[in-house]
């Protein structure tokens, strides 16, 4: 609805005068930061992992970052240059990083002052005129303005966060694909080991029979236990491969880069575990997705108050207007325009019904997010006991006792006390034994960044694996 008032009204260009100066204030607060953001994303997560993370958006940057990472490729990876790596190059994570320019820009858009509207209409006839002009601003967006940049900067907050938690989380996976990595290596170079020591044994067996000093079921069993472990290798190799290239492509590399070197073996069991004092509280006071959810219910409550108070009115715009009806020559009527929806057939109610119920659903993602946490949360912590426990277990009793029982039946065997059988039998026991050790090691490796992961934001545990040990075990229990 269109009104031409009296001039009379004198009062209204210094109300706009006053709104422009205020909304000019409020634009003022919106504008870009010089990091986009990505500043509180590297205090956040410098806390947790004390590494450094580049937004790529130029070729120095890439530069920068080829650079450096090359350097880190010039030797066995530990597993901090993996995860560093990784946060280098990872492309999905760079695209995570203009989740912030994204948000970045709603908050500064929401800042801005909207243009001003030039309205006019012009009509004559024989000689009579009728003319409207009008110059009107959306002082009701001026009057919102400071509520919707609260649930921008809200917004932006939850963006901060959410590419935080995307850093810690392409961390903690690099982490778990490095030690599923060397695990594979270590056990591949382990059944290499064991398919040379069993293909000397199998051609002994040959010449023994060819002597006439064995017999050929003997030859057979050390020809199977050859064939096993030939079977082996190539499933280690396999899981090696498909270890290696999810490495590969947490860390964004390609061509060249590929052929990076890891280290030999897991790294040793530490000497004492962590303890899990109020390890849920601690799991409530800095999970970044909890705090992601409440910035988001925040703006969500903030944008519930905005709909309610502005159910009735959707725009109200005013300014100077002037009308010149009759002839040419007649002076204009200068008064002002103001224009605003009546709220007849639209109260607002569906509007407002649907705010409400995004923010009650909201609450309830909040609150079962909550009680997950701290279920996630004492799961890993007892995984990564667990283990520990088993992991320890075969390295100071079931290890060490197998590896006696293998020397008591050597001498045995050179004894002619003990069959050849016997002794192959204890040889695929020890093959199990050392290939289950080197899993368990890997699982607690595992479990520990699940647990680091649980204490920051929702984990994905690590399920057990079609790794080549377990594979071999079975095979060489037959």
């Amino acid at each position: 609805m269109t009104i031409p008032m009296a001039s009379s009204l004198v009062s209204i260009p210094r109300v706009l005068v006053t709104l422009f100066f205020i909304s000019v204030t409020l634009n003022g607060c919106a504008s870009f930061s010089k990091d986009g953001g990505l500043g509180a994303v590297q205090k956040t997560t410098k806390d947790f992992i004390s590494k450094d993370i580049q937004w790529v958006k130029s070729l120095e940057d890439q530069d920068s970052v080829q650079s450096r990472t090359e350097e880190l490729l010039k030797k066995p990876l530990t597993v901090n240059d993996a995860v560093q790596i990784a946060l280098f190059n990872n492309k999905g994570l760079q695209a995570a990083f203009y989740d912030l320019g994204i948000s970045e820009a709603d908050l500064v858009q929401t800042g801005k002052l909207p243009n001003p509207r030039f309205a006019m209409l012009h009509t004559k006839n024989n000689g009579d005129y009728k003319i409207e002009q009008s110059f009107t601003f959306n002082i009701f967006s001026l009057l919102t303005m400071p509520k919707a940049l609260q649930i921008e900067k809200r917004l932006f907050e939850q963006t901060q966060r959410q590419t935080a938690m995307e850093v810690l989380r392409l961390a903690n996976e690099t982490r778990k694909a490095y030690f599923k990595a060397v695990a594979a290596d270590q056990s591949t170079h382990y059944m290499q080991q064991v398919r040379t020591a069993a293909e000397a044994s199998a051609e002994l067996a040959r010449n023994m029979v060819k002597a006439g000093n064995w017999r050929k079921l003997d030859q057979a069993r050390e020809q199977g236990f050859y064939a096993d472990a030939a079977l082996g290798v190539a499933r280690a190799e396999r899981n090696k491969i498909t270890a290696y290239e999810e490495l590969t492509r947490l860390m964004g590399l390609w061509g060249k880069q590929t052929q990076f070197t890891l280290p030999e073996r897991l790294p040793d069991l530490p000497l004492t575990v962590d303890e899990s004092n109020n390890i849920e509280q601690t799991a409530m006071d800095q999970r970044l997705d909890l705090q992601s959810l409440r910035l988001q219910t925040e703006a969500l409550a903030n944008q519930l108050g905005l709909t309610k108070a502005t159910r009735f009115i959707n725009v109200l715009e005013v300014g100077p207007a002037r009308v010149l009806e009759g002839k040419r020559s007649d002076p204009y009527k200068k008064g002002f325009e103001i224009t605003f929806e009546i709220p007849i057939f639209d109260w607002g109610t569906a509007r407002v019904a649907r705010a409400e119920a995004i923010y009650m659903q909201a609450i309830n993602i909040l609150a079962e997010t909550a009680v997950n946490a701290r279920s996630e949360v004492r799961q890993s912590y007892k995984l990564y006991r667990s283990n520990y426990d088993i992991a320890k277990h075969y390295r100071d009793e079931i290890v060490p006792i197998r590896k006696r029982i293998s020397a008591e039946n050597q001498l045995r065997y050179n004894g002619m006390l003990i069959s050849a059988f016997e002794l192959l039998v204890n040889a695929q026991l020890q093959v199990s034994t050392v290939n289950s050790y080197i899993e368990a090691l890997r699982d607690f490796w595992l479990s520990q960044s699940d647990l680091e992961m649980a204490l920051i934001g929702k984990p994905l545990f690590s399920s057990g694996t079609g790794s080549p040990m377990r594979d071999n075990q079975m095979s060489m229990s037959h």
